[in-house]
């Protein structure tokens, strides 16, 4: 009998040896989890129902347990390398097989998805104008060149054309010489307005179909009447270009300095004389048309001044960068200063983890005894947070696998001293006479 139980032994303890060493050797591996063996006794089953005096026939190893605890995060210079902090796993599409990893390190193939190291696709939910959806898909970045979006043309954006908030000085009154429009004779694309027919003038860019930027200046003139002021403007330094030798409209405000009339307004540009004085063909949508709010703006006793202005249009852009956010979400960077959101990084939990399959490359698989997948957004419902430029190392504690390691190798030289006594005690049987 002591053969077997000495034998149960040295196998269990060799297999103890193996998750060890296996751990061991996966201390480097990111996102890698450690195994914990566990053993149990064997008992022959006992025919007349007591074990008063039953003898334990040897050990088994009953599971290699994987241990999902959280890795240290080392930071990197990869902004697709990502880590979790917290509970969840990765979500990934090998044409359509689904796995599970904890191992961030990510990288673009040729078509500008989000692979890993096997080529495997990382999946999230897909953003349709704008919005998040429910879909899960490969995520999948734009083209390297982010497309012109001519002043006025995002009927999406929070706010759509121009808008500006300034303060007008209440101290000011009408100037002396009167608003003259147009240039010289024969060159109306060259007027530049005389100071002394205006009392303050503020500008900003603003961008055409092709993305062409135009400097548009607006000159604020304050009329005869109490808190009235008459709005000029000019594009590129030219007023040939539907913009009235009228005011574009004229603001008025209360006592309090508050805007109450004037506001908002639309204007239609004519670019023929503007991309003529620039040198350019006139090939961008004409006219460029969009509206322009001054809500907000005030006329106080201080200087004039501005407060903010923008506008919604921007030039073509190239892609800079690509990060992702704590939240899973994945934002393109371009050299216009614009960001584009092309999808949301998902991760999926497991009412019991330990049920999963691992299947090698970091990679795990749902069972029956994992429980069905229960897929969200970072940082819901117990998932971790994502952390872009790092990595989550493995959880693999050196230190405790050396001393398990010679834990397990004396528990291997006692059952094969187990084996030598039980081979003494038969040659001493042999041995009777």
């Amino acid at each position: 009998m002591a053969f077997q139980q000495a034998l149960s032994g040295l196998n269990v303890s060799a297999k103890a040896i193996d998750s060890t060493s296996h751990n061991i050797a996966n201390s480097s591996t990111v996102g890698f989890k450690a195994g914990v063996a566990h053993f149990a006794d064997v008992y022959a089953a006992s025919m007349s129902g007591t074990g008063a005096n039953q003898i334990g026939i040897g050990a088994n190893l009953m599971a290699i347990q994987q241990q999902f605890t959280q890795g240290n995060i080392t930071t990197t210079n990869n902004p697709l390398d990502i880590s979790i902090n917290g509970g969840g796993f990765f979500r990934m599409s090998n044409n359509g097989a689904i796995s599970y990893t904890r191992n961030g390190q990510f990288h673009l193939d040729k078509n500008g998805f989000i692979i890993n190291d096997q080529g495997l696709n990382l999946t999230g939910y897909a953003i349709q104008n704008g919005t998040v959806t429910q879909t899960m898909v490969p995520l999948q970045t734009t083209a390297a060149y982010l497309s012109p979006r001519a002043t006025g043309m995002n009927p999406n954006a929070p706010f759509n054309g121009i808008r500006a908030t300034v303060n007008l000085d209440s101290n000011q009154v009408e100037p002396a010489s009167p608003w003259v429009n147009g240039g010289p004779a024969g060159d109306p694309a060259s007027f530049t307005p005389d100071p002394t027919t205006y009392n303050w003038a503020t500008g900003t860019t603003i961008y055409d179909t092709l993305g062409n930027q135009h400097s548009m200046m607006f000159y604020f003139r304050k009329t005869a009447n109490p808190g009235e002021w008459d709005v000029y403007a000019t594009v590129d330094g030219t007023t040939n270009q539907n913009l009235s030798p009228n005011p574009l409209t004229t603001l008025t405000f209360d006592t309090l300095g508050q805007i109450s009339g004037g506001n908002p307004m639309n204007v239609s540009i004519d670019l023929t004389n503007v991309m003529a004085s620039q040198g350019q063909p006139n090939n961008a949508a004409n006219p460029l048309a969009f509206p322009i709010d001054f809500t907000g703006s005030t006329q106080f006793g201080t200087q004039s001044s501005i407060g903010r202005i923008i506008q919604d249009g921007y030039t073509a852009g190239s892609l800079i960068s690509i990060t992702v956010a704590k939240d899973g979400m994945v934002q393109a960077s371009y050299s216009n200063g614009q960001t584009y959101a092309m999808g949301q990084v998902v991760l999926t939990d497991f009412t019991n983890p330990h049920g999963l399959l691992a299947i090698g490359n970091n990679q795990w698989i749902e069972t029956s005894d994992s429980g069905p997948p229960q897929t969200d957004v970072p940082g819901t419902s117990g998932r971790g947070v994502l952390q872009s430029y790092s990595v989550e190392e493995s959880n693999v504690d050196l230190t405790a696998e050396l001393v398990n390691l010679i834990t397990f190798q004396r528990n291997y030289q006692a059952n094969a001293q187990s084996i030598k006594t039980q081979d003494q005690v038969m040659q001493t049987l042999v041995n009777l006479r």
